[in-house]
């Protein structure tokens, strides 16, 4: 599979459009949160003074914050409907803006309550703090699940992020679940809203038994069952261009993934050094029932070291994950745009995308041309068109901008653009396309962080 073969692979299919269910799933989110709103107000009596203001505020505050928790969960629980058809970028984004609101929220429920408290006490805020740490129910556990959740959030932030080890991130963030799981007890026990309230009681409960639930089955059982069904292993590792490098994995029926072309899954090497890290990597050609290939720029520790994988090594893989697929197209013309790996799921979209399909490449220079033999040998093959952006011979970037795209490629609104590359540069590319008049609807784009 290191070079191209098309005798096996799909043959360019007419696609459908689908409707992202993006709008009605953030819609369900604002919902939730009224819902919560709405069972405050109903169970506040009337408020009288400043105590009484701050107190009730504080509560408020703590029910969104705990709400929100939840939502911050789910959106970590891999469930397919967004990574697949929202996508997984945006869902990031999502988790990411849920962590902010979460943190946010949380610090206004500790200022708020204790403030409303000291001043209903008439004591300081430090004796306040004191009194409802040591004093009140389940609030050692929440004091510990508090902090926690603070220090997921400063090492999200993303110069924090930048900073560190990429291992060290993901294992600190996956103390969320502690985090979440310590702060519940004190909702129950101490919130006004669920003494006495069997049915607002069980409704919070049934929120978070059910998002533990996603979170079981789509993060432990659904991989330990693709697992087991398909025994993944290392067949070869190929080097494609300096510091890239192509792995094919052979497995069991693998066409029972369902995995397209243009799709990712997370990856962890049972190798010395890698057993611990799991990586997302794009499929970097069609999935075929025994091989799947991912493309591999070593950009750190853990993708280096994917040219040292020996064939034999198991494989411990989790999706597929991604929207970045042929059935976003409306099957007319399509335009996919690269910026070095990120040619790796356009690659497989450029053999298999219907109707008629241009590549634009960018890269550094024409050694940086990750699988430019096959894309060539495709191209010639579907009589499709590659088309290369790279630096002059002073190192001077090529531009894209809305003039070019214009220029370059008549009637872009009616092509349907698939952009892949760094953060940067893919939104610099959409920002261009919408200047050049492509709609929202037809550019479709996952971006990733060097």
């Amino acid at each position: 599979m290191t070079a191209v073969d098309m005798r096996r692979a799909a043959p360019p299919r007419p696609g459908v459009a689908r409707r992202s269910p993006a709008g009605p799933l953030l819609a369900v989110l604002w919902a939730g949160a009224a819902a919560v709103v709405a069972l405050w107000w109903v169970d506040t009596a009337s408020v009288a003074g400043a105590a009484g203001w701050l107190t009730g505020a504080g509560r408020l505050a703590g029910l969104l914050c705990g709400y929100a928790c939840a939502v911050l969960v789910g959106l970590m629980a891999r469930v397919p409907v967004l990574e697949n058809r929202v996508g997984s970028d945006r869902g990031a984004r999502w988790h990411a803006m849920a962590g902010r609101y979460t943190v946010c929220l949380l610090v206004a429920h500790i200022v708020l309550i204790l403030t409303g408290y000291a001043a209903q006490d008439r004591a300081s805020l430090w004796h306040e703090a004191v009194t409802v740490v040591l004093d009140y129910p389940d609030m050692l556990k929440a004091t510990a699940g508090t902090l926690i959740l603070f220090a997921v959030g400063i090492t999200s932030a993303r110069a924090a992020r930048r900073r560190m080890r990429h291992e060290f991130w993901y294992y600190v963030h996956l103390l969320t679940y502690a985090a979440v799981f310590l702060a519940f007890f004190h909702q129950v026990s101490l919130g006004e809203q669920f003494n006495g309230e069997p049915v607002a009681t069980a409704a919070w409960y049934a929120l978070y038994l059910g998002v533990a639930a996603l979170v079981v089955w789509f993060r432990v059982l659904a991989p330990v069952r693709l697992n087991r069904r398909h025994r993944l292993r290392v067949e070869s590792v190929t080097r494609e261009a300096p510091g890239v490098f192509s792995v094919v994995v052979r497995g069991r029926d693998l066409d029972l993934l369902g995995a397209r072309p243009g799709q990712f899954f997370r990856w962890r090497f049972l190798a010395e050094g890698m057993a611990w890290t799991s990586t997302p990597y794009s499929l970097s050609a069609p999935p075929r029932p025994e091989r799947l290939r991912i493309t591999v720029k070593a950009l750190g520790d853990h993708s280096a070291a994917i040219s040292t994988l020996r064939p034999g090594t198991r494989v411990w893989a989790e999706g597929p994950y991604g929207a970045l697929t042929a059935d976003r197209a409306g099957g007319g013309r399509s335009l996919l745009i690269a910026a070095g790996v990120g040619i790796t799921p356009l690659r497989a979209l450029f053999e298999t995308l219907p109707g008629e399909v241009t590549l634009l490449y960018r890269a550094r220079s024409a050694q940086d041309l990750a699988l430019g033999g096959e894309l060539e040998a495709i191209a010639r093959w579907r009589g499709a068109k590659v088309l290369y952006a790279l630096n002059g011979p002073g190192g001077e970037r090529p531009h894209i901008t809305a003039e070019s795209l214009r220029a370059r490629f008549p009637g872009l609104p009616a092509y349907d653009v698939y952009i892949c590359g760094p953060h940067g540069f893919a939104r610099h590319v959409y920002e261009a396309l919408r200047a050049a008049g492509s709609p929202d609807r037809r550019i479709h784009h996952e971006s990733f962080e060097l």
